[in-house]
């Protein structure tokens, strides 16, 4: 892979968008400052600062598995014939897989990009599926991996976790349970998440398949 210069206003925020742009780690990379930068005086003279990232060979056996996962991903754009730019992110927390598998999550942006979404985001699930089927045919294992769309996942997280707090406080003032709509597996642990500090109810997941939901229940003294 060749290298990549990058223009930002510090040298941090142009290797962060450098690395974002290779899908690589701190690790992965040689970076070279080419230019420091500079505020200048009132906005006069001001520099921008230029690095330049060069992609290290991966050691003998060791396997890219981010960067495979990211190609995967991108084939399959490619074949919807959907112009899209995919990017590593490295600020998201999940559990490591077999073998200590270090997350792998990537970020799809574009324009009019709702047709990966679908209802509810059941599109989306099925793109993520996919993408972990394809990678662990490809690797030999199952990678932990997620895929978000133009930050879909974040926003219904969000909103999940105010519905689980609001529908906790109607569980506690009429005294009778709550049952959420079906979600998937990471939708519902969301909720679960949200409310395992509240002393005041607790969740149960029921239901077979994609029928299974939330109950929040307001605890016995």
């Amino acid at each position: 892979m060749d290298s990549l210069e990058v223009s930002a206003k510090t040298v941090e925020e142009a290797i962060e968008r450098g690395l974002q742009q290779l899908g690589l780690t701190h690790e992965q990379v040689e970076t070279v400052v080419l230019n420091k930068g500079r505020s200048g005086f009132l906005g006069m003279g001001a520099e921008e600062a230029v690095v330049r990232l060069t992609p290290l060979p991966a050691p003998p056996g060791e396997k890219d598995l981010p960067s495979a996962a990211k190609a995967a991903l991108e084939e399959i754009l490619s074949r919807m014939k959907l112009k899209a730019h995919v990017e590593l992110r490295t600020d998201v927390q999940q559990e490591e897989g077999e073998s200590g598998i270090p997350p792998i999550a990537l970020e799809v942006d574009g324009e009019d990009l709702g047709i990966l979404i679908g209802r509810r985001g059941e599109t989306l699930a099925a793109l993520q599926y996919i993408l972990r089927l394809i990678v662990a045919h490809q690797e030999k294992a199952r990678v932990p991996l997620t895929v978000d769309v133009e930050g879909y996942k974040q926003r219904r997280y969000g909103s999940l976790r105010e519905l689980a707090l609001r529908m906790a406080q109607q569980a506690v003032s009429t005294k009778q349970s709550r049952t959420l709509e079906p979600m998937p597996p990471d939708e519902r642990r969301i909720v679960h998440l949200a409310l395992s500090v509240n002393p005041d109810v607790v969740t149960q997941s029921v239901g077979e398949g994609e029928l299974r939901k939330v109950v929040i229940m307001p605890r016995k003294r």
